[in-house]
Order: structure tokens, then C-alpha cells, then sequence
């Protein structure tokens, strides 16, 4: 029978992350039993077992963290999960949150899907900023409500095993973004005696002016009208991009991160969008 303890649980998977994890938990004070599929050195404290089935079989709250949805499945395939509250903190995308979901309910345990917005070094540190949507079962969420606040900070975003899973991925999409514009402005001053070092401040404070532009995006969509409160419109940023692609081309500098998103721009005017903001650039993208 599995342990139904506050202070105990099992993880699945010893990697950079699940290591991290672990710690934390025996920091805390926790007993935490371990698997890995391959050999890896186990954190000091916790409890190493052989087999997969030996670690789910002793504890209700199984966190598991491993590769893929395929190695999840594997793994905890043939193992009997009556009892068990998994917590998947495995990267996938909602729609394999959702049938991972039904796949443990249907064998009897309760399902939580997580995505980790951090980095294995921010995981158990006070004031780190790391936290973990959840999603999935409201009753496992409130069960393990403290345990699962040991690593990180806790965001439970509603009963959809799905949508932990897309609020990370919608989060993650709009960091790459960012990264692109910051790889794009870095390669134009790449050749000049301007040193990286002390422009990236500039960059920093620019881009985290510019982020509340969202705040504007999400009340437009929820209002409907794209020309709201709008004071640079899309025709006007449409023509200055312009400037920018020959600056790139000044600089020998490829325009290949900008220009998917100017293609959508100059859609948007030529279907009658000049006057709005950039928010109707999400109406192309669902088509």
C-alpha cells in the first residue's frame, strides 16, 4: 500500500530538473523516494529503489519528471495506480496533458499536469522568481497544495489537465520572441566599436518598457475593437519597417528574424487594418 504521508512523495527521473526538485524536497525535511531509468547519482538522503513500480508502490504522490510523454507513459505503463496522485512535471504539449489525463484516471489514480517556469538553479531558492502552473485534479492540487509549494511557487490555473501545459508553452513562445529580437539588435551593432556589454542595458530597459505593450493586446482582444487607445498604428509601424530592413541590410545583417512577423503586418493593412494596433496580427495567425 502506498504511504499517504504530508511529508513523504515519490520522483521519477533524476535529471538536471528532477534532481533539483529532489533536493528541495529533502530540504524541507521530506522523505523522498527515487528512480531513474539509467544509473545517476542520487541526491544524499533520498531513497533509491530498482524499479519504477517499487518507487510509485511507496508513496500516494508520485512527481514524475522525465523526458517525454513516451518515456512517462512507458514508464508507468503496467504499474497499478489506484490510490496514486501523479504529478507530471514532464515538458508536453496540453493536448498530451489531456490524454495523459484520461490514461491515469482510467487506471485509477489522479491526475496534475505542471510546467516549471524556471531553471533547475532556481528551483527550492527563496525569492528566486520560479514558479509551476498546475492543472488537473482540484482535489489532488488541494491535498498536496505544501508539498508541491516546496520547489517553487504554485499557480493552479483551473481543472483542464491541459492548460498548465499551454499557459507554459504560450509563455515560453513569447520569450523566444524576445530572445530574437535581442539576437537581431545585438547582430546590428555586431561590427561596429560599440561594446555588447554595455548596450545590453539599454536593450534590457527597452524591452521591459515595451512588454506592457501587451497589457494593451489583451484588453483590445477581450474588447474587440484593435483600435483602442491606439497611438502608433499599424500602417505607420508597417511603413518604418522599411527602415529597418535597410538599416539590416546596411549593417550585413540577415532580417530573417523580423520578417515573418512584418509579412503578417503588411497583411493586416492590406486587409483594412492600417488604423489599428498589432492585435489583429492575431486573428491572421488562427487562421
Amino acid at each position: 500500500m502506498p504511504v499517504h504521508s504530508n511529508t513523504s512523495l515519490t520522483v521519477l527521473g533524476l535529471g538536471d530538473m528532477g534532481s533539483a526538485l529532489i533536493r528541495s524536497w529533502l530540504t524541507a525535511g521530506y522523505a523522498v523516494t527515487v528512480w531513474n531509468r539509467s544509473a545517476r547519482t542520487v541526491p544524499k538522503g533520498a531513497t533509491p529503489t530498482a524499479t519504477a513500480a517499487a518507487a510509485v508502490s511507496a508513496n500516494s504522490l508520485i512527481v514524475v519528471c522525465l523526458l517525454d510523454d513516451a518515456s512517462v507513459r512507458a514508464t508507468l505503463g503496467g504499474i497499478d495506480l489506484t490510490g496514486r496522485d501523479i504529478v507530471n512535471l514532464t515538458t508536453s504539449t496540453p493536448a498530451e496533458a489531456r490524454a495523459l489525463s484520461e490514461w491515469i484516471t482510467a487506471r485509477g489514480g489522479r491526475f496534475l499536469d505542471g510546467g516549471i517556469m524556471a531553471v533547475p538553479s532556481m528551483i527550492g531558492v527563496p525569492d528566486s522568481g520560479a514558479y509551476v502552473f498546475y492543472s488537473g485534479s482540484p482535489e489532488a492540487h488541494e491535498t498536496h497544495a505544501a508539498a508541491l509549494s516546496v520547489p517553487a511557487a504554485v499557480t493552479y490555473v483551473g481543472a483542464d489537465p491541459g492548460f498548465a501545459a499551454l499557459y507554459d508553452i504560450a509563455l515560453l513562445s513569447g520569450m523566444w520572441g524576445m530572445f530574437a529580437g535581442a539576437a537581431h539588435a545585438f547582430a546590428l551593432i555586431a561590427k561596429e566599436n560599440i561594446d555588447p556589454v554595455e548596450f545590453a542595458p539599454l536593450l534590457v530597459g527597452y524591452q521591459q518598457a515595451m512588454a506592457a505593450y501587451a497589457y494593451g493586446t489583451a484588453a483590445q482582444l477581450a474588447g474587440g475593437d484593435y483600435t483602442e487607445g491606439v497611438e502608433s498604428n499599424l500602417s505607420m509601424m508597417a511603413t518604418t519597417n522599411g527602415t529597418l530592413l535597410r538599416t539590416a541590410a546596411e549593417q550585413g545583417v540577415s532580417p530573417e528574424l523580423l520578417t515573418p512577423f512584418m509579412a503578417l503586418m503588411n497583411r493586416r493593412v492590406a486587409e483594412g487594418g492600417g488604423k489599428e494596433s498589432t492585435t489583429g496580427v492575431v486573428d491572421l495567425l488562427l487562421r
